[in-house]
């Protein structure tokens, strides 16, 4: 059984933890290569400028954060299953409770548009995952989590696992060892996300 504990050592070592949909085990994932976003160099695209400006959604901290695990653990078109098993939501719902969890969600007037969730720990962001109801809604919870992480001072922002749409807003590939030194050196800073 995960536990909370295993979870934050394993993120102290670079580690991250992935449910496997063919078994329903819990694998350890540390990547030769991980995917970070550099806050200092985070760019909004236009098309989300222009939502930010027009005040397209609201953005809320928390709300909701178990529908924002659930809506991010239902496959997506292409997929068939996730890696968010039952198991990782129970674990993050405690890590949320703990204040160590949190969601970024936007609500439109229909309701929750979009969101994503993490974890914060010392001056590190771990981006666990993201979804969306209404097109862009994710990518300006992204927004708001990058102005909020550089407004607080944290140092890293934790993509994982490089993709296309990470790729998009702005993420890098830095070998493990690089990862490392920066996740050290951010783990010392002290900083509370709320």
């Amino acid at each position: 059984m995960l536990k909370v504990e295993d979870v934050l050592r394993a993120y102290y070592h670079g580690y991250f933890p992935m449910g496997d949909p063919d078994d329903g085990k819990v694998y350890w994932c540390r990547p030769y290569m991980r995917a970070v976003v550099p806050l200092e160099a985070y760019r909004p695209s236009r098309v989300v400028r222009r939502l930010v400006r027009d005040r397209e959604f609201r953005v809320e901290l928390n709300r909701d954060f178990e529908t924002v695990m659930r809506e991010c653990a239902r496959p997506r078109r292409h997929e068939k299953e996730t890696w968010i098993s039952e198991e990782i939501i129970d674990v993050y719902l405690e890590l949320h409770t703990m204040g160590l969890a949190h969601s970024v969600e936007c609500y439109d007037r229909s309701g929750l548009a979009g969101g994503l969730y993490g974890l914060a720990v010392g001056g590190a962001f771990f981006g666990e995952s993201m979804f969306f109801r209404r097109s862009n809604a994710s990518k300006v919870a992204f927004d708001a989590l990058v102005n909020r992480l550089r407004l607080l001072g944290y140092e890293l922002l934790d993509a994982q696992i490089m993709n296309p749409h990470l790729e998009m807003l702005g993420a890098v590939e830095i070998s493990h060892e690089e990862y490392m030194l920066r996740l050290q050196h951010a783990l010392d800073k002290k900083i509370r996300f709320l």
